[in-house]
C-alpha cells in the first residue's frame, strides 16, 4: 500500500474546499437571481404584459392616502372601541353577578356565622373585597377584548401605517411619530400605553409620550363618559336623536383628548423638554395574517393580566379607605361627610361638587369605581333613601332613571355633567399608571409632573367652563 504524504493531503483538502466554495457560491448566486426575479415579477410590468394587482400597494393607497388614511383610521378605532364596549357588557355583567351578587353575600353570611364584629366584617367584605371585585368585573372584560383586537391590528401590519399617518403631526408638535402607537394603546389602558413607549428611542420624546398618555381615555373612563352623556347630553335631543347626540358628545371628548395630546406635546417640547423632533426610518411591513394564538398569549398574559394584577393591588387599600372614611364618625358626621362639606365650595366654584372631588381622590387606584363611589357618597351625604346597602358599600343601579334620581338629589345640573366629562378626561392618572410611570422613568420628578399637571389642567378648564357658563346663563 502506497503511503500518502502530507502534501497530498493538503492538496486534496484544498481542492475539496475549492469545490465546496464553488458550489456554495453557485447556490448563493442562484438564490439571489431567483429572489431578484421574483421581486421583478411583482413590481415590474413588462411591455405588452397586463398589469398585476398588488394587494399591499392597493391597501397602502387606502390606509395611508391623504384623503382616506385619517377617516379609515378613525373608523377602525371607533369599531375597536365599539366592540370593546359592546362586547364587554355581557361578561362584565356575568362577573359582577358572580363576584358581587353571589360571592359577596356568601362572605357576609360567613362573617355572621363566625360571629365577626360588624366593623371587621364590613371592613373586609364591604370595603376591601367589594372594591376589588368591582375593579375586576369592570376592568377585566374590556381589556380582554381591546388588547387582542389591538394586537391583531399590530400583527396585520396596520399600526405602522397609523404611525406613518400621524408622524407629520407629532413631528410638528416636537414629538416622535411612534407616539401614535402608545397613544392608541392608552385607549385600552394608560399603564399599558406607558409601557408601549419603550418603542421610542429618544429619552426626551419618550418622556413626552409618557406625560401625555393620560389624555387617552382608558377603558375605566369610558363607562363614566357614556353614562353621563346618556343621562344629560342625550336628554337635550328628541328620543330618536338622543343616542346619536350622546355618542357624539363622547367622541368629541375623545377627540379633545387627542388635541390636548398634540398641544401639550408642543408645549413640553418647547419648554422643559425642549428639543428638535428626531427623524426615524419607518419601514412599512408587508400585510400578513395575524397569529391568533400568539396574539392571545401576548395580549392576555403580557398585558391584561399584568395590568389587572397591578390594579387589584391598588384596589385593596382603596376599598379599605372608602369603608373607613364612611363609617368612622367624629361627632355626628363621618369623615367622608366632613371632607365633602370642606370640598363642596371649591367643587361648586368649578362646576362640580364635593362628592365628585372626594370620589376622584379616594378612587385614584381605579377609575372603574368612580361612579359607584359617587353614588355611595351622594346617598350618604344627602340622606336619600332606597338606594345602596349602607355606608361604605359600593353599588350600581338598574336603570338610567334611578341614576338620574340620585344625581339630581346631589344637585347635579347640565354644567355638572359637562364638567364631569371634561374632568374625567383631564385628571390625575390612576395609581396603577402612576406606579408604571415611576417604574419606566425611574424618576420621582417626572412621575409627579405626569400626575399633577393633568390635575391642574383639569381644574383650570372646569373653572373656565363654569365661569363662561354662568356668564352665558346670566346674560340669557
Amino acid at each position: 500500500m502506497n503511503a500518502i504524504s502530507n502534501d497530498d493531503i493538503l492538496l486534496k483538502a484544498g481542492n475539496l474546499r475549492w469545490e465546496v466554495g464553488e458550489n456554495l457560491h453557485d447556490s448563493l448566486m442562484e438564490s439571489l437571481y431567483t429572489e431578484a426575479s421574483r421581486i421583478a415579477d411583482r413590481v415590474v410590468t413588462r411591455s405588452g404584459a397586463p398589469g398585476r394587482f398588488n394587494w399591499d400597494r392597493a391597501l397602502d393607497k387606502l390606509l395611508t392616502g391623504r384623503w382616506t388614511g385619517f377617516p379609515i383610521m378613525i373608523l377602525l378605532l371607533m369599531v375597536v372601541f365599539w366592540l370593546t364596549i359592546a362586547g364587554s357588557n355581557v361578561p362584565s355583567s356575568l362577573l359582577a353577578s358572580l363576584l358581587l351578587d353571589t360571592v359577596h353575600p356568601v362572605l357576609r353570611s360567613l362573617g355572621e356565622s363566625l360571629s365577626m364584629p360588624w366593623w371587621l366584617s364590613g371592613f373586609l367584605f364591604d370595603g376591601v373585597y367589594l372594591a376589588t371585585a368591582w375593579v375586576v368585573s369592570v376592568m377585566l372584560p374590556p381589556m380582554a377584548i381591546f388588547f387582542p383586537l389591538f394586537t391583531l391590528l399590530e400583527d396585520f401590519g396596520y399600526l405602522p401605517r397609523v404611525a406613518f399617518n400621524l408622524d407629520h403631526l407629532f413631528r410638528k408638535a416636537g414629538a416622535h411619530g411612534k407616539q401614535a402607537l402608545s397613544m392608541s394603546m392608552g385607549y385600552g389602558c394608560n399603564a399599558a400605553g406607558i409601557i408601549s413607549t419603550r418603542i421610542i428611542d429618544s429619552p426626551r420624546e419618550r418622556l413626552i409620550a409618557i406625560i401625555t398618555n393620560n389624555f387617552s381615555l382608558c377603558n375605566g373612563r369610558w363607562p363614566t363618559q357614556i353614562l353621563v352623556a346618556t343621562l344629560f347630553i342625550g336628554a337635550l335631543a328628541p328620543p330618536a336623536l338622543s343616542g346619536f347626540l350622546s355618542a357624539s358628545a363622547v367622541v368629541a371628548v375623545a377627540l379633545f383628548g387627542i388635541a390636548l395630546t398634540f398641544l401639550t406635546s408642543w408645549f413640553l417640547s418647547r419648554t422643559v423638554l425642549k428639543g428638535e423632533a428626531s427623524t426615524f426610518s419607518l419601514e412599512l411591513p408587508p400585510y400578513r395574517p395575524p397569529q391568533v394564538l400568539k396574539t392571545l398569549y401576548t395580549s392576555l398574559i403580557d398585558r391584561t393580566i399584568l395590568v389587572l394584577w397591578r390594579a387589584v393591588m391598588f384596589a385593596v387599600p382603596a376599598g379599605a379607605v372608602i369603608w373607613l372614611i364612611s363609617n368612622i364618625h367624629v361627632g355626628e358626621l363621618s369623615i367622608a361627610e366632613y371632607a365633602i362639606n370642606w370640598l363642596n365650595p371649591f367643587g361648586l366654584l368649578i362646576g362640580l361638587n364635593g362628592v365628585i372631588l372626594l370620589a376622584y381622590i379616594i378612587a385614584i387606584p381605579a377609575n372603574e369605581i368612580v361612579i359607584p363611589t359617587i353614588l355611595m357618597l351622594t346617598v350618604a351625604s344627602t340622606g336619600v333613601s332606597g338606594y345602596g346597602e349602607g355606608a361604605g358599600v359600593l353599588f350600581e343601579l338598574e336603570d338610567n332613571l334611578q341614576y338620574l334620581s340620585v344625581f339630581q338629589a346631589g344637585g347635579w345640573t347640565l354644567l355638572t355633567a359637562v364638567n364631569l366629562m371634561l374632568f374625567s378626561l383631564i385628571h390625575n392618572p390612576c395609581s396603577t399608571t402612576i406606579y408604571t410611570i415611576y417604574k419606566e422613568t425611574g424618576s420621582v420628578k417626572w412621575t409627579l409632573v405626569s400626575s399633577l399637571m393633568p390635575i391642574a389642567m383639569g381644574l383650570s378648564l372646569c373653572f373656565l367652563v363654569a365661569q363662561v357658563w354662568r356668564l352665558a346663563t346670566a346674560g340669557g
